[in-house]
């Protein structure tokens, strides 16, 4: 396991309290390698929202903990959370969240920028060639569809060179077509930039395209299978 990116140990997650408790994760304890393609399904509710959300960086967990490449999250204060959120941890979710006053290149660009970190252009141009955004590049979100606006955002997450990648739904608002070229392209992402993926999905067809299926039910992982290749 000496190849594990995030890792969860005995983490649980609570939200209100006495009568109106609700226990959204018990205990969970799971790693996830480098170079990995993992999906976490479960019914709503089930707590698979809650798990990426408290591996990203984005919730704090009521017990247990939770590390990125070895750097435990709860140490951090909010400056160096901040920081290895924006550093280390690339986000792609069902809305693009893309400014829609900057063209696609800015777009990409920004997390960069806001930074301060030098950009590398070799990096940016093979990023965005295999996501098939040269010729897009100097368009607003507006004038790409919602394929390509979904390709700008994956983008955005890789240029970063992040640590691990992090999808909630992100497929949920595209059509099929654009479906198959999200999941191709973080397959890509995987495969051919040797990328960490996380991603929630209701969507069975969704999760056999990865390498690993999470399955998640009241907040705990009852099933936990490498699939394709990877089996």
């Amino acid at each position: 396991m000496s190849d594990v990116v995030v890792n969860l140990h005995n983490v649980s997650k609570v939200y209100g309290e006495g009568d109106t408790a609700v226990m959204a994760l018990r205990n969970v304890s799971v790693g996830f390698e480098k170079g990995v393609f993992t999906s976490i399904m479960g019914p709503s509710g089930s707590g698979k929202s809650t798990m990426l959300h408290l591996l990203a960086g984005l919730d704090s967990a009521t017990e247990g903990s939770i590390s990125i490449e070895g750097v435990e999250l709860s140490g951090l204060d909010d400056n160096a959370l901040t920081r290895l959120r924006r550093e280390r941890i690339g986000y792609v979710f069902q809305s693009f969240n893309l400014i829609p006053t900057l063209d696609a290149e800015a777009n990409i660009l920004l997390p960069m920028r806001l930074s301060g970190k030098h950009i590398d252009r070799n990096w940016f141009g093979q990023v965005t060639r295999a996501l098939g955004l040269t010729e897009r590049l100097h368009h607003l979100p507006s004038q790409l569809s919602g394929g390509q606006q979904q390709r700008v955002a994956i983008a955005r997450a890789l240029v970063m060179r992040p640590a691990v990648i992090v999808a909630d739904e992100p497929t949920g608002n595209l059509d099929t077509e654009s479906t198959e070229e999200v999941l191709d392209l973080l397959r890509q992402a995987v495969r051919g930039l040797g990328q960490t993926v996380i991603m929630v999905t209701h969507d069975p067809a969704c999760a056999a395209r990865t390498d690993r299926v999470l399955t998640v039910r009241d907040g705990k992982i009852t099933q936990d299978e490498m699939v394709g290749a990877h089996r």
